[in-house]
């Protein structure tokens, strides 16, 4: 399944993606997932990014067990 997303960009950023994917020789969709994805996986291997979110779960643990009492 995919989703569609609009996404508005400075008009510098837009032309350097636009400019990457013309010498890239892909899509300028296919540009932004592929730096959507390196971004994600960059994230996921960040010891500081990790302990965020185990925060942020356990935040939201502590919240959800509220509503269920």
């Amino acid at each position: 399944m995919t989703k569609n997303l609009a996404v508005r960009l400075p008009d510098e950023l837009a032309a350097d993606a636009e400019a990457l994917a013309r010498v890239e020789g892909t899509s300028l969709n296919e540009t932004v997932k592929q730096s959507l994805i390196e971004a994600v996986e960059r994230r996921r291997k960040n010891p500081r990014f990790k302990a965020r979110l185990a925060k942020i779960i356990e935040e939201d643990r502590e919240l959800l067990e509220r509503l269920v009492k």
